[in-house]
């Protein structure tokens, strides 16, 4: 190479970042030993549709996410008891503030809610103020749980900004089999022992919005949700 002349940097394809996201994330939950077992579950069984994204928080990137949701939504097999997991990380910035992170989440939730045409899950709320309150997409309603480095509860501090997209349905059949309580109490459990704290924001479904939990953030009473459910 002559005197002076630089070198192109080539920027990895998003195929390449999903492989290696995947086997981060896979190390944050397994190797780390992650206090959700049903996290643990699915990478494990590597039932989890990693997809890597550019742009965290646009319009563009809210299209390719429901595009790559639909999909996830048509592999997945109601009929079985096994779990199958659909996360959006972003590759890029990774320095956020908690309150950054959040308003970043929200706002990419709201562009996928302004471009999906299917129906809010009936099942549900769409009041994000509401205690039946969960985020729905193509139909289904989903429980979201924001990941980042800079993350207060150590459980959340991925090793990039990323959305996790578990189907509610997940959880109905925990109740089906008996084994929602067990599960939620040692992942609870769990969580203290590695935090050293219980989580603030946890609470079941009908007693409090879920909308409250999903940036991982604490905050109080007076929060309001900036999500806005009507199409615009």
């Amino acid at each position: 190479m002559k005197a002076g002349r630089k070198e192109k940097l080539v920027k990895p394809s998003i195929k390449e970042n999903q492989i290696e996201g995947k086997a981060q994330f896979k190390n944050f939950i397994i190797e780390e030993n992650h206090p959700c077992m049903m996290a643990q579950t699915v990478f494990s069984m590597d039932q989890v549709d990693f997809q890597v994204y550019d742009d965290f928080g646009s319009k563009n990137t809210a299209r390719k996410i429901l595009r790559d949701l639909k999909v996830y939504l048509n592999k997945y097999d109601f009929d079985s008891n096994d779990f199958f997991t659909f996360m959006a990380s972003f590759r890029g910035r990774k320095d956020y503030t908690e309150k950054q992170f959040e308003e970043l989440l929200w706002k990419q939730l709201q562009f996928i809610h302004e471009l999906d045409d299917q129906p809010w899950d009936p099942t549900v709320s769409k009041d994000p103020g509401d205690k039946n309150f969960s985020f729905s997409i193509a139909g289904k309603a989903f429980y979201i749980v924001g990941l980042h480095p800079n993350s207060s509860r150590k459980a959340r501090q991925s090793p990039a900004p990323t959305i996790a997209f578990n189907l509610h349905w997940q959880f109905e059949k925990l109740r089906e089999m008996g084994a929602y309580h067990n599960v939620r109490e040692k992942i609870r459990e769990r969580d203290r022992e590695l935090q050293g704290d219980n989580n603030p924001m946890l609470e079941d479904f009908g007693e409090i919005t879920e909308a409250r939990q999903y940036s991982g953030r604490k905050v109080g009473e007076e929060w309001k949700c900036p999500f806005l459910s009507g199409k615009m």
